[in-house]
């Protein structure tokens, strides 16, 4: 009787320790699935772009698969493209994306508008690559003949809009939004080519491939190459931004990230002809319909392909986008809009001079 007991005794023990070790199991189960683990599960970094060669690094850095393969156990997102950049903007805002490749002007707006909680600039990507082009027949000759004109830009508030509204502005013009009488249409960068065609717009400020299209397809003839604009003929076109609570919890990975866009911009700049190549082939995956090779090799001379966000250039964006009304009343501090760390670890690793946030 007494041994029988003992054994009946031990049972509820023996369950205590089961119980115990199967939530060792589990704890050590949710340890491993914790994202602020090092073991934590891959995370799918999303890329937005545009169809334009003013992103070919994002375009030839999909292409050849550089992101992919820098990015290790992670996977890359890149099936989403936009038109113009405040769209590419509010899906960034809105968490569809984590880094994108943009114009200036919204990446400064959305900066603004969030009081910098949306975003931060880490590096950039194209410099030039955007003209001013006009239609044979508007008789467009000098800024004057602009009055009552008809022109067309990707979208109101994006970087080639803004970059028309100056141009007005330096001209004593104003758009008929702002009480002139130079009509400004925010319009799809192929809608643009087809009403330019059609004589229903006069002319049109656009990044390339479309400037390039447009004297090629169209007939049309360069009024402004942009370029001619800015000192030393360089102004920022593209950069690289990413969502900054994106940046927050994963910095590795936008380091890696960037790793891969610099050895893109490398590989632009040293084998060019081959990279026309690769750009041209995204395009038509992502278009169906590559370019000519007239308007491909126009594009890239027009174009300078940079890591460097060229930051001066920037903040003289924003001035212009303040004149005209587009960043409210009172002129906004961008000193924290850059967070260029990661990009200057990968340059210091790679034996490249530093870029500046100034």
């Amino acid at each position: 009787m007494k041994a029988s007991s003992h054994r009946f005794q031990s049972i509820p023990a023996l369950l205590l320790l089961l119980a115990l070790a199967l939530a060792a199991c589990g704890s050590d189960s949710n340890a491993a699935a914790s994202p602020n683990d090092g073991g934590s599960s891959p995370v799918t970094v999303h890329l937005g772009y545009f169809p334009n060669i003013t992103h070919a690094v994002a375009l030839v850095g999909v292409a050849r698969g550089t992101f992919a393969k820098v990015l290790g156990k992670n996977t890359l997102d890149a099936s989403k493209t936009f038109n113009a950049g405040p769209a590419e903007m509010e899906a960034l805002s809105a968490g569809d994306i984590d880094i994108g490749y943009v114009g200036p002007n919204p990446a400064i707006n959305t900066y603004v508008k969030t009081h910098g909680d949306a975003l931060r600039i880490v590096a950039g990507a194209s410099s030039g690559g955007a003209s001013f082009i006009v239609r044979p027949g508007a008789n467009i000759r000098t800024a004057q003949d602009l009055h009552g004109k008809k022109l067309a830009t990707p979208q109101k508030g994006g970087t080639q809009d803004i970059a028309l509204r100056h141009y007005l502005q330096v001209n004593n013009l104003k758009s008929t939004d702002d009480g002139g009488d130079v009509q400004i249409l925010p319009t799809d960068n192929a809608n643009i080519l087809n009403e330019f065609k059609q004589g229903q717009i006069d002319g049109a400020w656009v990044p390339e491939p479309w400037a390039s299209r447009l004297v090629n397809e169209a007939q049309g003839s360069i009024f402004v190459d942009e370029r001619s604009t800015w000192p030393n003929n360089k102004f920022i076109t593209t950069l690289v931004v990413v969502r900054k609570d994106f940046l927050d919890q994963h910095p590795d990975i936008v380091q890696k990230f960037l790793q891969a866009h610099v050895e893109t911009v490398q590989y632009i700049n040293s084998n060019l002809p081959e990279a026309e190549k690769v750009a041209n082939e995204q395009l038509k995956k992502l278009t169906g319909k590559a370019l000519s090779n007239s308007a491909l090799d126009g594009s890239f001379k027009r174009l300078d392909i940079t890591y460097d966000p060229l930051a001066s250039t920037l903040f003289k964006s924003a001035d212009n986008a303040y004149a005209l009304g587009f960043l409210g009343h009172r002129k906004p501090d961008l000193t924290g809009i850059f967070s260029l760390d990661p990009l200057n670890n990968v340059l210091s690793s790679k034996g490249l001079q530093k870029v500046s946030a100034s």
